[in-house]
């Protein structure tokens, strides 16, 4: 196949994909690959609390039926697993060459996708580059908007709070060639009042985490409603104070018996200036060269969000601090440090800079990083939270 067959081929699998259902992307993709002259392919996501790689089930019809039914791929301990948390390729060669490639949506990991073939040149492998990139953009604008997709990536059914915060809550990572910010939430069918945003405008990074008070659909409620007032106050250039008071103003008017603590930040992308609004929440932490900098965003206490007209007007304070290039920013909510395990022994803030510095040091990208933290916060209450645990990381890497 030469550059315009192949070309031609991208073109006639996007033509088909827009019209195409969600169940139809696995027989779609498989086809493409054998006109390339491939043995096959199958499309994998990742689930909800990315333990496993789910494959897209192949359905018969006029394409070719795909490589047929496969079981899931353990991402912890799989050649998938592999290319999907280094977001690389991996090559196998027992029976045939089985190609591992890393489905990505700008910096956000979604799956990967398998190419099998009898041999490979450079041109080919190439091609297959070019196939995975095409396919993780058409399986996320699908992802969107289709339930099937959604259910084939749970292995439970939500909560109806865990529901509603999913909804309004962003890509897990998002990131240009300048900046990338990741978050993971546990337990994630369950979360009760913990929520996150982070989004990038022409000039900044904004984030924001929040943990509202109790774990029941009230607390969803009101997470859901400080993340609207947010995006509000933003996207009219409010700015943090503004933000914090939209978000205060909200909960007065909608959730008056409701209260919440919050981080919310902003990072200019040119310059590395971090202004940064503290309510009530634990101290982010700054990450420079694999050390947590002492200290670094510690400022006066405010109080929350929420308190109500028996508490003295808030001032809506904000701090500054200045990144250099390769900072990371962790903000989490207390669930994260003061989980306990099995025999009472907490986490602790001295387990979480341990655990994230020793990926620092590893080279682990953003979104790898928060996986093994996550893991490592499971494995200490055996899989199972007594409250929400939401870590966002984000990194100032700019290109120059």
């Amino acid at each position: 196949m030469d550059d315009a067959a192949f070309g031609r081929l991208l073109g006639d699998l996007l033509d088909r994909a827009h019209r195409a259902a969600p169940v139809e992307l696995a027989a779609l993709v498989d086809h493409a690959a054998r006109t390339m002259g491939l043995a096959g392919a199958a499309v994998y996501l990742a689930d909800v609390q990315q333990i496993h790689l789910v494959p897209l089930p192949a359905t018969p019809g006029p394409e070719p039926a795909g490589e047929g039914t496969r079981d899931p791929e353990g991402i912890e301990d799989t050649l998938g697993g592999w290319a999907y948390r280094t977001q690389s390729v991996r090559i196998s060669s027992e029976d045939h060459l089985t190609l591992w490639l890393p489905l990505l949506n700008g910096r956000e990991r979604i799956g990967v996708l398998r190419l099998t073939a009898d041999a490979l040149d450079a041109a080919t492998l190439s091609r297959c580059h070019t196939l995975a990139r095409l396919v993780a953009l058409v399986t996320a604008s699908k992802a969107a908007t289709s339930d099937a997709i959604l259910k084939l990536v749970r292995t439970r059914p939500m909560s109806l709070q865990a529901e509603l915060a999913w909804a309004f809550m962003p890509p897990l990572t998002i990131g240009t060639t300048d900046v990338t910010s990741s978050a993971v939430l546990e337990p994630a069918y369950e979360i009760g009042g913990d929520a996150f945003d982070h989004a990038l405008d022409e000039r900044h990074l904004h984030l924001g985490v929040i943990d509202a008070m109790g774990h029941d659909v009230a607390s969803g409620l009101s997470s859901a409603l400080a993340l609207a007032s947010c995006r509000c106050a933003r996207r009219i250039d409010a700015g943090l104070a503004g933000i914090a008071a939209a978000v205060d103003q909200a909960l007065a008017t909608w959730a008056p018996e409701r209260l919440l603590t919050a981080v919310f930040a902003q990072l200019d992308l040119a310059t590395g200036r971090l202004t940064l609004a503290n309510f009530g929440h634990p101290a982010p932490l700054l990450i420079r060269r694999h050390r947590v900098v002492p200290n670094a965003l510690i400022r006066p206490a405010q109080l929350p969000l929420g308190l109500g007209p028996e508490y003295p007007a808030p001032t809506f304070r904000v701090d500054h601090a200045q990144l250099e290039p390769g900072d990371r920013l962790l903000i989490h909510t207390d669930g994260v440090t003061d989980g306990r395990g099995p025999s009472g022994e907490l986490f602790g803030e001295a387990r979480l800079i341990d655990t994230v510095v020793r990926a620092t040091a590893a080279g682990e990208a953003a979104p790898e990083a928060l996986h093994r933290l996550i893991r490592t916060i499971l494995d200490h209450q055996n899989g199972r939270l007594t409250d929400d645990a939401t870590i966002l990381l984000a990194e100032w890497h700019p290109a120059a």
